[in-house]
């Protein structure tokens, strides 16, 4: 008898693969799909802060319940950046207790964005706050010395945004800012001057009424110090300017929203940390111009696509320059303008 032969006669239900346990698949027992829940329920909430990926929120804003939350961010924003200053939608547990943790599900159509960049170059933005309505720009007088280049990128930034530019020129009793503030002549732009002794804090704080105003400054400009005598639980960290370098060390380390409260109302105050560069390699160069609101008028006189740098033919501008038209500070003003234009290299459009 052959070896084949053996097993004839066997039981063909022994092999029957029905009896084999296979274990289930939880990835597949649920199909996939990209529909999310509605949240209806979801409450609308100020982003105040933002710290190692924990969101602290107010939830009913001026209202009776108003209270402070921790949120974390739902799994579908996770390439969504949510900054202070954001309007966000919130679900979960918004109890405030200790220990409790509510969820953003979304975030609602921002106002405004102000952003900067690493350098000119870097098209890559760093958000800095989200419906901003103000920009307060801390300058010192003497000690840092001031910078009349980086001021003129906070209002390129403030005004790309769509964001109002105020400014404050701190240690006034260091030195006269006569000669600084001379620069900005012609600027629809609200100044208000410090000094040691004499902080204008009425002046200041009736400009915050009804507003979401972010304070900007070089390290060591006397910004947090400012935010503290506006805000007196704000308990911002103040430090000193090093004096052989001249350069402020950084305090402020998280950008954080504060309620200013006064005798006229009541608004928000962003503070940020010092920044030594702004960067504007996000900026919509059609913006530059409208920053300087004097020479936009004479602009308007332009060629087509005129470029209005020092060679261009034609240009408006180096036409008033030449003929003194621009007044005793104009020539700085032009140079200021012409040297951020240079460093895009972009042309302008037609004027509006």
């Amino acid at each position: 008898m052959s070896w084949l032969d053996q097993g004839e006669d066997d039981d063909e239900d022994d092999f029957d693969e029905a009896d084999i346990r296979v274990r289930p698949n939880p990835k597949a027992n649920r199909p996939r799909t990209k529909r999310r829940p509605a949240h209806a329920d979801a409450e609308i909430a100020r982003v105040l802060g933002v710290d190692r990926g924990r969101y602290t929120v107010l939830v009913d804003e001026d209202g009776a319940d108003e209270r402070t939350i921790l949120a974390v961010r739902a799994r579908e924003l996770r390439k969504t950046p949510i900054v202070t200053g954001d309007r966000a939608r919130v679900v979960g547990d918004r109890s405030g207790d200790e220990g409790t943790l509510s969820r953003i599900v979304g975030i609602e159509e921002r106002t405004s964005l102000l952003r900067r960049s690493a350098d000119d170059t870097d098209q890559v933005e760093r958000i800095i706050v989200a419906n901003a309505d103000q920009m307060l720009v801390v300058v010192a007088a003497a000690d840092p010395e001031p910078r009349e280049r980086l001021v003129d990128r906070y209002l390129v930034a403030a005004l790309d945004a769509g964001i109002r530019p105020l400014l404050v020129v701190t240690k006034t009793d260091l030195a006269d800012p006569s000669e600084f503030l001379s620069h900005f002549d012609g600027l629809d732009l609200e100044v208000f001057t410090s000094a040691q002794e004499e902080m204008p804090l009425e002046r200041v704080g009736a400009a915050l009424v009804g507003h979401s105003t972010v304070f900007v400054g070089h390290s060591g400009v006397g910004k947090s110090t400012l935010v503290n005598a506006l805000v007196p639980d704000a308990k911002r960290a103040t430090g000193h300017v090093n004096v052989v370098t001249g350069r402020g060390r950084h305090t402020s380390s998280s950008t954080v929203s504060l309620r200013y409260r006064g005798e006229g109302g009541a608004g928000w105050v962003i503070d940020t940390p010092g920044v030594r560069s702004f960067g504007l390699g996000h900026v919509d160069t059609a913006n530059i111009l409208k920053s300087f609101t004097d020479l936009a008028v004479i602009a308007e006189e332009c060629p087509r696509g005129c470029t209005h740098l020092p060679d261009a033919p034609d240009c408006a501008l180096n036409e008033a320059l030449a003929e003194g038209r621009l007044g005793p500070n104009g020539a700085g003003r032009l140079d200021s303008l012409q040297r951020l234009l240079e460093t895009f290299g972009e042309k302008f459009g037609p004027q509006p």
